[in-house]
């Protein structure tokens, strides 16, 4: 019986080293020999991490070139008709993944309540599964070359797959269970074959309130693949939440062990009791893999004392709450945080530490010297965090408590009629969602400021520069609205993070968000306030530098808290709260210097969400009153506009409508006119800008196809109502992308408003 297991580790690279040798290859600057190579160290090095740390259970395929799910649609070979023209492997993979020039790259949404993205699955009547896992098989044997004698094998579950992918032909993607099932049997077959003992299958989607048919091909499906291949020890894992329900049944198959998430899941304590009349072996995820706070050693022996009460010592397994993919890598390069704040973390190779520390205490086995000072160290360090006096803010909290402002002082019928008149503006009026392209030369000048290497004087000037040549190319293609670019910023939460009190922030704590993009989320330890304005210098020079509207740039502060490392000593919705105030003095600056179009982001409002029915009215009701309060300031002639990313808006509408935002954009791109359907279904009377093209991918639509996608938005809402603009920020892109894409988008709508004249 292994003592311990990490469900999954990360793979981008402590130094980023995948993202960079992936960004290469892609700038065919090399070829894809160098980025196997990365990998292959990398894989090395994260298996030898975990050994060392005296990890029993080390994953395999866990490791991915750009995305997981990606990679089990090229295991199940269920690769939509419109790549497998393309011969080239890695081109098509990588196609499936970004797009390229003739091929529209698959939809990309949230994991889950996380940040991280995946490539959602896309299946029709005609799809079928063909086993193809080479890939797979080769880690396999690297696993064992590196030493790793009972190496386990990580897999989406079956279910999970067929949950999260998306019909394109309106069919049930549940259809297909028997087929895939068939493959996934065949898979555990050759990985019976090839001497794999352990095989731990995520069926994450079992943490969300499921239908009762989908629990019954549960049974079905694990009856089946726990007998296929006998010798194999399957453990069937959740996340995210309890799997209370999914629990119940798997204990009547024969599945191996059972892997369940304490941490967020705290009713899977009421599972206990069946699990030990099954006999069944428990994975207990009991070290967070969500966040990054020094686990309380005594606290988890004790919880897992109570879980012992129930299932026996020996069939229990001290692991992560799931993959420790959303957590920063290690703390050893930090050299600038704060060593008292620094003394409360924990990233992932800590984490490795942690469990085996926690797993000695709960065996009562001996703890060497070394492990005793850290278990007195873990002591000493919680003791610091309940106690720190940087933590807790009287004023702060007195202001916050003491808000009355949550509504805008007049309607939105009323609103947009005033600001129509102020503003000035026409129909499928065109803008960007905010950002330009982060060029070399701005990332090396923010960071040579950073570093003291240049003066607030050049640093200033380079910025401005930025924004003289961003604001004159908008206006030379005729963009409606435009942006100062975003020069300053190196992250839409960071930035603001840096200049808020009660945040901390890391050289090197980067987690993977999708492919090579990585985010370094801030950490909020304390009472959050803030003593200045953030961003009203920048808009105003920007302002002064056009006769159009400048919009003004905010992140709110529901994304704010999602994509940071958050507190976990006082409930979300306080920090929430906290934030909002903030911001909404920020609005206030604003307007006060006449920037009168002000977009406050909530790219992760969604993603918040709970995934079971239950939590969500206590999240909707504090993330809609935090959104509130953020732009409670704004007169009735500022113009708010909100933004929001990939997500599936049919449950929460009338939420979206709740805010009573001005101007809402979106990602719809991908996704084409479904996710629009919804705003008119519901009779959204705000306006709205669908993006309609991909800022994702590489290519540059043409003028044609955004004139079609515009007439296509014209079916679903009045052309009053809707405005035209990418479906995303322009960071990411370079500017031989963003220019004729720009441009593009501008030709087409002009062609669309001169049509509508005729």
């Amino acid at each position: 019986m292994p003592k311990n297991s990490v469900l999954g580790f990360p793979r981008i690279g402590e130094q980023r080293e995948l993202k960079f040798a992936l960004e290469r290859y892609w700038s065919k600057k090399s070829d894809f020999s160098a980025v196997e190579n990365v990998a292959a160290e990398l894989q090395q090095r994260h298996w030898n991490y975990q050994l060392e740390a005296g990890i029993d259970l080390v994953s395999c395929n866990d490791f991915s070139y750009y995305d997981i799910m990606l990679d089990t649609t090229i295991l199940l070979g269920a690769i939509p008709e419109r790549f497998r023209e393309i011969s080239d492997a890695t081109e098509r993979y990588f196609a499936m993944a970004r797009g390229d020039k003739t091929h529209t790259a698959m939809q990309m949404t949230k994991w889950f309540n996380t940040n991280y993205h995946y490539i959602v699955p896309e299946l029709n009547t005609k799809t079928t599964f063909k086993l193809n896992s080479a890939k797979l098989l080769a880690e396999l044997e690297e696993a064992k070359a590196a030493d790793i004698k009972t190496p386990k094998i990580n897999l989406i579950g079956p279910l999970t797959y067929l949950a999260l992918s998306k019909s394109d032909d309106n069919s049930d993607t549940f259809e297909h269970f028997d087929a895939l099932l068939a493959c996934y049997a065949e898979l555990l077959e050759t990985l019976e074959k090839a001497g794999v003992v352990y095989v731990q299958i995520d069926e994450p989607y079992f943490a969300k309130d499921v239908e009762q048919k989908h629990l019954s091909l549960l049974k079905i499906a694990y009856d089946k693949l726990a007998t296929v291949a006998p010798s194999l020890k399957l453990i069937v894992t959740t996340y995210f939440n309890h799997s209370v329900e999914a629990t119940n049944v798997l204990v009547h198959t024969p599945v191996y062990a059972l892997g369940l998430d304490f941490i967020y899941g705290e009713k899977n304590l009421e599972s206990l009791d069946a699990i030990a009349i099954s006999g069944k072996q428990l994975f207990a995820g009991v070290v967070d893999g969500r966040n990054v706070w020094r686990n309380d050693i005594e606290q988890t022996v004790a919880l897992l004392e109570r879980v012992a009460v129930h299932v026996e010592k020996e069939k229990i397994t001290i692991a992560t709450s799931c993959s420790l993919l959303h957590t920063p890598y290690t703390l050893k390069y930090e050299e600038k945080l704060d060593s008292e704040i620094k003394s409360w973390l924990a990233f992932a190779l800590e984490k490795l530490d942690e469990i085996n520390l926690i797993t000695k205490t709960f065996t009562q086995s001996a703890l060497s010297a070394k492990e005793q000072e850290a278990y007195a160290e873990n002591i000493k360090a919680n003791i610091s965090r309940k106690h720190s006096k940087t933590i807790h803010d009287i004023a702060v909290q007195t202001r916050v408590s003491d808000v009355l402002q949550v509504e805008r002082d007049t309607p939105y019928a009323e609103r947009i009629e005033i600001q129509r008149k102020a503003l000035g503006y026409d129909d499928l009026a065109t803008t960007t969602i905010g950002s330009f392209p982060q060029t070399p030369e701005l990332r090396k000048a923010r960071r040579d400021f950073k570093k003291g290497e240049i003066s607030q004087e050049v640093y200033e000037a380079e910025m401005k520069g930025y924004i003289d040549e961003c604001v004159a190319f908008q206006e030379s293609v005729g963009l409606d609205v435009l942006v100062h670019g975003e020069p300053e910023r190196n992250d839409m939460v960071e930035y603001f993070g840096e200049m808020l009190k009660g945040f901390a922030f890391t050289q090197n704590g980067w987690v993977q968000s999708y492919g090579s993009r990585c985010v370094k989320p801030p950490l909020i330890f304390g009472d959050v306030s803030r003593p200045n304005a953030m961003t009203v210098s920048w808009s105003a020079y920007a302002q002064s530098k056009t006769q159009k509207h400048m919009k003004g740039m905010l992140t709110g502060p529901v994304t704010i808290l999602n994509w940071s490392f958050v507190r976990d000593d006082k409930p979300r919705s306080e920090v929430a709260k906290q934030i909002a105030v903030a911001i909404s003095d920020e609005v206030n600056d604003l307007q006060n210097a006449d920037i009168k179009i002000i977009q406050v982001d909530e790219a992760a409002f969604k993603e918040g969400y709970p995934l079971r029915k239950a939590q969500i009215n206590d999240y909707e009701k504090w993330a809609l009153e935090s959104f509130k309060i953020s732009v409670s300031s704004a007169e009735a002639d500022t113009q708010i506009h909100t933004h929001m990313c990939y997500s599936d808006f049919n449950d929460i509408i009338h939420t979206i409508e709740a805010m009573d935002a001005d101007v809402i954009t979106i990602e719809t791109a991908r996704s084409g006119n479904r996710l629009l359907k919804i705003f008119k279904e519901a009779g959204y009377a705000q306006e709205v800008g669908p993006g309609i093209y991909d800022i994702h991918s590489p290519r540059v639509p043409s003028v044609e196809e955004m004139v079609a996608q515009i007439k296509a938005l014209q079916e679903v809402l009045p052309q009053k109502q809707l405005w035209i603009n990418p479906d995303c920020g322009l960071k990411t892109r370079k500017w031989d992308e963003v220019k004729p894409s720009l441009q593009n988008m501008v030709e087409a709508v002009n062609i669309v408003r001169k049509e509508a004249t005729v």
